[in-house]
């Protein structure tokens, strides 16, 4: 479309352009309201749109690598002389086995939705990143399904991972809106191994869930072993910072098929 003249002259005059159209503007501290609205707005509505209505959310470490990855790394690292780069290779060894589980899981998951109606079929959420997020949309699309990525923009560039399905990749600025997203549709929550962002993802379900600001689902610590040895809850709850019932917000499990057989199970049984 050709432009008059005038109006691309008016485009570099501030007071003239049109307020949505004004980066500036809408950028301005006081539109922050706004730009928050947009942000919740923008991923739902391309949900509808796509009929996602129900998502099993999965986050852990974005560290983590695929057993291929780690097996290179640890060949690499034999030939070098690094103890440390060895030491380093050993345990993304040993942690891709979390990478693993979490692609069978979301496969389970993927494989066994395509055979329900769409609005009740559950889709894959992550985080978009690489890690555990990008193992479980892996799975996903291993198994013909589509996944969803609520990414985050960050001071070092976190790019969606290649298997998550383009059209349902959104990028966030604001850490609320992007934890709303992933609650909002969550029929479930399973939190592998991770770092500080799994941890404040994972109080902050627990913490909705406790205090009912959002239904109970299954809130699942996949690798008891890591979770028992990195969170004491027993600790917390013998120390009268939580209840018997607030442990019952969540359980450990060890095996994707575990995992999805809980998830199954808590959904049956709730109908």
């Amino acid at each position: 479309m050709n432009i008059p003249i005038s109006e691309e002259a008016d485009a570099d005059k501030p007071s003239l352009r049109l307020a949505f159209d004004d980066s500036e503007f809408m950028h301005r501290d006081e539109n922050r309201g706004i730009r928050l609205q947009l942000e919740l707005l923008k991923a739902d509505l391309a949900q509808n749109e796509a009929g996602i209505y129900q998502t099993v959310v999965v986050f852990g470490s974005a560290r983590f690598v695929s057993f291929e990855q780690a097996q290179s790394l640890l060949a690499q690292a034999e030939q070098g002389q690094d103890a440390n780069q060895l030491a380093k290779a050993k345990t993304a060894l040993k942690n891709a086995a979390y990478y693993e589980a979490a692609r069978n899981f979301a496969k389970l998951v993927a494989t066994d939705s395509l055979h329900v109606p769409q609005e009740q079929r559950l889709t894959i959420c992550t985080g978009g990143g690489p890690g555990i997020m990008e193992a479980a949309n892996r799975g996903a699309s291993e198994a013909g399904a589509q996944s969803v990525a609520l990414n985050i923009l960050l001071p070092h560039e976190q790019r969606p991972n290649p298997y998550v399905t383009e059209h349902l990749s959104f990028k966030f600025h604001y850490f609320a809106m992007r934890k709303m997203h992933f609650v909002m549709r969550a029929k479930a929550l399973v939190a592998f191994p991770g770092g500080f962002g799994t941890m404040d993802e994972l109080f902050e379900i627990l913490t909705l869930v406790q205090t009912g600001k959002t239904p109970r689902v299954p809130i699942l610590l996949f690798g008891s072993d890591f979770w028992k040895n990195v969170v004491n809850f027993e600790a917390m709850q013998a120390e009268g910072t939580v209840s018997d019932a607030d442990l019952a917000c969540f359980q450990y499990v060890d095996t994707p098929e575990q995992a999805w057989a809980v998830i199954k199970s808590f959904h049956l049984d709730s109908r």
